[in-house]
């Protein structure tokens, strides 16, 4: 058996259920070899520039350093020869060129400048794919939290019926976690989009004079941001990307859990969109699974787990890692994709959800209205002071669960005991008239999506043709 054959991934069923072929696409082999060659073109073009090099001699690896030019087996060869892939892929690049340029390749840089640098490209992409996608989930959560800003349901705490709200109020904490999500990406795109050019031991020595002018050339030709500062080891703004996938991922689980509970048969008030079998079983065929938000819930687990590993990453020692930094070559990839299939799921998701705000109101007075007892507590509590008035409110509660009446009636039986009868007619009797600030929840979160945030600057150029010209 050949172990050196390039084997196919191993079989994922979330994959073939649930993906993202934007950030597919971004990570793909094709896209990492063309931010790699398109770092090697800049850093000659940012040379020449800076008279290291001649403009013939960029223009020469220029045309060399093309992705159709490269022979991926044997350059995979090499790089398990060597630990990594630019010693092969630099020699390879000047094999094309005559005598004299071929040896003005990678001059200067050292292998992890140049992945670092392709791996900035292909964030930076990424960050602005997933804010695209962040940007239509949303305009339709928006949608939603207007359309059900007076839709009376319970609010829950601890799984139990607490006060009542209205659904768009509740849907409002998910858009308002978008719109700060929203807003981390822009403030973290130039922490992540930053040039690597600091050389073997991170001081550009090899660089000589030239070495910001170089630095700076390059960041421009590729549009990211410069920096002095070496960060073959300071790993944070990688792994912010990965913390960035991972909150986005968590908060779409969070409403997927929430829909999972809410479309309980016990409850029933929120459902996932439907077509004929959907969600159903294989032996049951009543069932209607909730199967998109099942299926965000397992992508969020995923990166909640991915991104701990680059954890390990911020431990790399001295000016280079030893191992460290390889957990990043299959982490990165893999949440970027899982992030954005998270978001797309969770789009749909809301799109096609299903609302039974009859049922929401009908649940209201399951549990005997208990559900109105804080607005009776505080309303008592001008009166006989908070703590009389939760003892009373208490003990009707208690009252209420072990009689199965109503609420109303046993706390009028229990004011009545202590001669406190005239106070009934001040007591609150729905739940519409005890929301609080739901509407303005609902309202003011909406506007702030709309008006604070924007969108993140998109790469204007692909990475193939990034430094060419």
């Amino acid at each position: 058996m050949n172990t050196h054959a390039p084997l196919p991934e191993p079989f994922s069923l979330t994959s073939r259920l649930a993906t993202d072929p934007e950030q597919h696409a971004l990570f793909c082999e094709d896209a990492t070899l063309n931010s790699w060659l398109a770092a090697e073109r800049a850093l000659a073009q940012a040379q020449a520039d800076a008279g290291v090099l001649t403009h013939a001699e960029a223009a020469a690896i220029r045309d060399a350093a093309q992705l159709h030019h490269i022979d991926r087996e044997e350059l995979w060869r090499t790089a398990r020869t060597v630990g990594y892939p630019i010693l092969g892929l630099v020699r390879q690049i000047s094999r094309q060129l005559p005598p004299g340029p071929d040896g003005r390749v990678h001059y200067g840089a050292t292998t992890q400048d140049i992945m670092d640098t392709g791996l900035a490209l292909q964030m930076v992409r990424s960050l602005a794919a997933l804010e695209r996608r962040i940007a239509e989930l949303g305009d339709v959560l928006a949608a939603r939290v207007t359309e059900h800003a007076s839709t009376v349901m319970a609010a829950r705490t601890h799984g139990q019926q607490a006060v009542p709200t209205t659904f768009g109020a509740t849907l409002a904490t998910l858009l308002a976690q978008f719109t700060r999500h929203r807003q981390r990406l822009a403030q973290a795109a130039p922490r992540i989009g930053m040039i690597s050019l600091s050389g073997a031991g991170g001081t550009a020595a090899a660089f000589g004079p030239h070495a910001a002018a170089i630095r700076s050339g390059i960041a421009r030709l590729l549009g990211l941001h410069d920096t002095a500062t070496p960060w073959h080891v300071a790993r944070d703004g990688v792994a912010e990307f990965g913390w960035l996938c991972s909150l986005l991922t968590a908060t779409c689980a969070r409403l997927a859990r929430n829909i999972v509970d809410l479309s309980r048969t016990e409850i029933a008030e929120v459902f996932e969109p439907y077509s004929d079998h959907r969600g159903t079983s294989s032996t049951m065929p009543q069932k209607v699974n909730p199967i998109t938000s099942e299926s965000i819930i397992g992508l969020s687990g995923t990166t909640g787990a991915l991104t701990s590993a680059l954890l390990r990453a911020q431990e790399a020692g001295h000016e280079r890692a030893a191992g460290e930094w390889h957990t990043e070559w299959r982490v990165l990839p893999e949440l970027a994709v899982t992030a954005g299939a998270a978001l797309t799921e969770t789009i749909a998701l809301l799109r096609g959800l299903r609302v039974d705000a009859r049922r929401m109101r009908t649940n209201l007075d399951s549990d005997g209205g208990l559900v109105m007892a804080e607005s009776h507590m505080i309303t008592l509590a001008g009166p006989v002071g908070r703590e009389r008035a939760h003892d009373l409110v208490h003990e009707a509660a208690t009252c209420t669960r072990t009689t199965g009446t109503h609420l109303t009636q046993t706390l009028r039986d229990v004011l009545t005991e202590h001669h406190l009868d005239t106070l009934l007619p001040g007591l609150h009797a729905q739940p519409e008239n005890y929301l609080g600030q739901a509407h303005q929840i609902a309202e003011t979160t909406t506007r702030l999506w709309r008006t604070q945030t924007t969108p993140l600057p998109e790469p204007p150029t692909p990475l193939a043709r990034l430094a060419t010209s």
